[in-house]
């Protein structure tokens, strides 16, 4: 919902008389919800500050009491203050914490409360039309509140403050550092398309953790080089035992005394060495590892790591995906001048290890989409109905994270075909994901991937054009693709770092190599590295055993692959496709290709 769309709803706060003329009671308030951390609280807070109201702030938990009845009387006692000081903004936060559903509340005062707050709700709109007050409640958990609350008259609406896209992480961004002291050409955009499924709270998060990486960076740049010059100083001041250690640990020694000594200094910083305090795109970079979404926590979506650089080949299914994907994200006035609304659901199958997955999470961070991923039989649950409310909530958090991708991983195991005899959990879940892919409900901006290696045994009605309309076939490699991955696994050939025999193209282009899937490639490479770390120590033992010294860490970089190691690992490694499997996977790519 918009912003106008919440000011429509404020506008008997200010103007009663507009509502009294026409005879109308006013909107009596509005459900917060959404994601943790992602601004409801604030929102709330921006309402009453905007329009510069009195705001009773009560957090749920705080209304329940110990003694049969006093729950409901400080409840009542809320909503008379609340009447008392109109015009006013009644924000009860996390609600879900005193209304739960009445049918399973575990006491009877769960019960009592719930029905005390629909009554003070509406004795709101009992009164007369005056009665300026707007009741706010916020939660992570709608679901779980008491249906009788979620009706006309109590909470007309329901905002959703979904996961902000990249726009407005951008926007975000800009209002957290508008007073943080950043270089005049600090790229916002740049760092919003590296933070995808990060909410509000995160990227304070982020912004927090970037200003402790520059006060690091500088105070330790600034004091570490007279104190690295002086380091004999910070010898004589540290144990014998620190100082026969090697210069690695004397240098995190002097870090760390260095550290010690700003501590326990307690004069304020010169003008001149506050004067380079700046927060730097490097020190937002290096924060991100340590920041984790909270989404991602809460399983909501988030945004995969992997890019098309650490994809191998693959070109053609690349391009057909970006089409189906990113280009409705990218180019969406273009789509609807053709009629294309509804976002079409791409198929992946192919043999095992051929990249399927990988390609689903590069799609993802390519298009900066948020990604949900399920693996197929995580939804099936023993007790009837949970595996269809599984369905549901996928599909709802698909929703209010939109743009997204839902990627169902081995979704044969999710919709086996249904033969007409069986019933049971199976059936019950093939037929809530057929309507929630294409029922009543539209799902805009909600893009559909899945993976599977046995597309025989999916149902056929989910396969029909409108749901999983496109099936791309990812294939055994052949070999300038097979080049192709060696050159991604290896790095070019620097991790791990090969002989000057080796050449990654020979390898591709050998016969052993036929049917080989990208998983095996890796593998391949796996044994090698292992042979060649094996020879290693075997020759390490060999010396120490004649010299009497140990290796140091520099010999460990001169470990290299060799041609023989690859020889003695294609002796081990086998395609894990077997002739069989690749007749049948040969005649669905045939019939993909009719």
């Amino acid at each position: 919902m918009s912003n106008e769309e919440v000011c429509k709803l404020l506008i008997h706060m200010r103007h009663p008389e507009v509502y009294q003329q026409l005879g109308m009671v006013p909107p009596r308030g509005f459900l917060l919800h959404g994601p943790p951390g992602c601004g409801k609280t604030l929102l709330a807070q921006a309402v009453a500050g905007e329009l510069q109201l009195p705001m009773l702030k009560v957090s749920a938990p705080e209304l329940v009491s110990g003694v049969s009845g006093e729950s409901e009387q400080k409840l009542r006692e809320l909503f008379d203050l609340a009447v008392s000081s109109t015009p006013c903004i009644l924000f009860i936060d996390e609600i879900d914490a005193i209304t739960p559903k009445r049918e399973v509340a575990s006491k009877d005062m769960e019960r009592r409360i719930v029905a005390q707050l629909l009554t003070c709700m509406d004795d709101l709109n009992s009164l007369t039309v005056t009665a300026q007050v707007l009741v706010i409640g916020a939660t992570n958990r709608p679901d779980s509140l008491d249906p009788a609350l979620r009706r006309a008259g109590r909470f007309d609406r329901e905002i959703c403050l979904g996961i902000p896209d990249e726009g407005a992480r951008q926007r975000i961004l800009k209002t957290l550092c508008r007073k943080l002291n950043l270089p005049e050409d600090f790229d916002y955009q740049k760092l919003a398309r590296l933070t995808p499924g990060y909410v509000g709270a995160d990227l304070m998060a982020l912004c927090r953790e970037a200003a402790m990486s520059a006060v690091n960076r500088i105070l330790l740049e600034a004091r570490g080089l007279p104190q690295r010059q002086n380091q004999s100083s910070a010898k004589d001041s540290l144990p014998s035992a620190v100082q026969t250690e090697s210069g690695q640990n004397h240098l995190q020694q002097g870090e760390l005394w260095h550290l010690l000594h700003l501590l326990k200094n307690t004069m304020t910083l010169s003008e001149e060495e506050l004067a380079g305090l700046s927060i730097l795109m490097s020190d937002f970079q290096s924060s991100l590892t340590s920041v984790q979404p909270s989404a991602k926590r809460e399983g909501f979506a988030t945004v995969p790591d992997v890019t098309w650089e650490d994809v191998g080949a693959l070109q053609d299914i690349r391009e057909e995906l970006t089409m189906a994907i990113l280009a409705p994200v990218r180019c969406p006035e273009q789509f609807r001048a053709l009629g294309l609304s509804a976002p079409s659901g791409v198929l992946l199958a192919g043999p095992p290890g051929c990249g399927k997955t990988l390609l689903a999470k590069a799609v993802a961070n390519e298009s900066g989409l948020n990604f949900i991923s399920v693996k197929g039989p995580e939804l099936l649950n023993m007790y009837v109905g949970e595996s269809e409310r599984a369905v549901r909530q996928v599909f709802q958090r698909g929703g209010n994270s939109a743009p997204c991708v839902i990627f169902f991983d081995e979704i044969d195991a999710l919709c086996p075909r249904r033969s007409g005899h069986e019933s049971g959990a199976t059936v019950r879940v093939v037929n809530q994901l057929l309507t929630e892919m294409d029922g009543l409900e539209t799902r805009r901006q909600v893009f559909i991937m899945a993976a599977t290696n046995r597309p025989d045994i999916i149902d056929p009605a989910l396969l029909r054009p409108g749901r999983l309309d496109k099936t791309l076939y990812v294939g055994l490699p052949p070999p300038a693709d097979r080049h192709a991955i060696l050159l991604t696994i290896t790095q070019g050939g620097n991790k791990p770092r090969l002989e000057e025999d080796v050449s990654l193209e020979e390898i591709a282009f050998d016969e052993r190599c036929n049917n080989f899937t990208g998983a095996d490639l890796t593998a391949l490479v796996r044994e090698a590295s292992v042979n060649a770390l094996r020879a290693f120590l075997k020759y390490q033992h060999s010396s120490e055993a004649s010299c009497g010294h140990t290796y140091t860490s520099n010999s460990v970089a001169d470990i290299r692959v060799s041609k023989l190691n690859f020889e003695e690992a294609f002796g081990k490694v086998r395609p894990s496709v077997s002739q069989k499997d690749q007749k049948m996977y040969e005649q669905l790519r045939d019939s993909l290709s009719r």
